[in-house]
């Protein structure tokens, strides 16, 4: 089979795990809080350390996605504390959408090999 036609299928399996995931009141939930925590984190930054929008934007995607280039950082102590506080609540949002993600991911494989989700195939 074709590397690309492999990456497609794996893509495309992962997308519709995200989807039935997405359909589940919990991972709806930390999906929305975590849009809330962008947000607010933004207009904080935007405000607090007087960036951009945009700049406001990077640094949180970049500060959640554990990325941390270091081209921007916060400079006033309001805003580094507030960073000390964005990145635990930030990180443990990501760390539960990462659990249920594992779990939908468990249940679907068992589905599709007829075991249960904790066999551990």
């Amino acid at each position: 089979m074709d590397n690309s036609l492999i990456s497609f299928s794996v893509f495309y399996d992962f997308l519709v795990e995200l989807w039935v995931l997405f359909k589940q009141p919990k991972f709806r939930s930390i999906l929305v809080w975590m849009v809330i925590l962008v947000v607010v984190g933004t207009i904080f930054y935007s405000l607090a350390e007087d960036w951009s929008l945009l700049d406001s934007l990077y640094f949180c995607i970049v500060t959640l996605a554990t990325v941390g280039y270091g081209d921007l950082a916060p400079i006033t102590p309001a805003g580094k504390v507030f960073s000390i506080i964005y990145m635990i609540i930030g990180l443990a949002m990501i760390a539960v959408s990462v659990r249920l993600l594992a779990s939908q991911r468990q249940v679907i494989h068992a589905q599709r090999t007829g075991g249960s989700p904790g066999d551990g195939e």
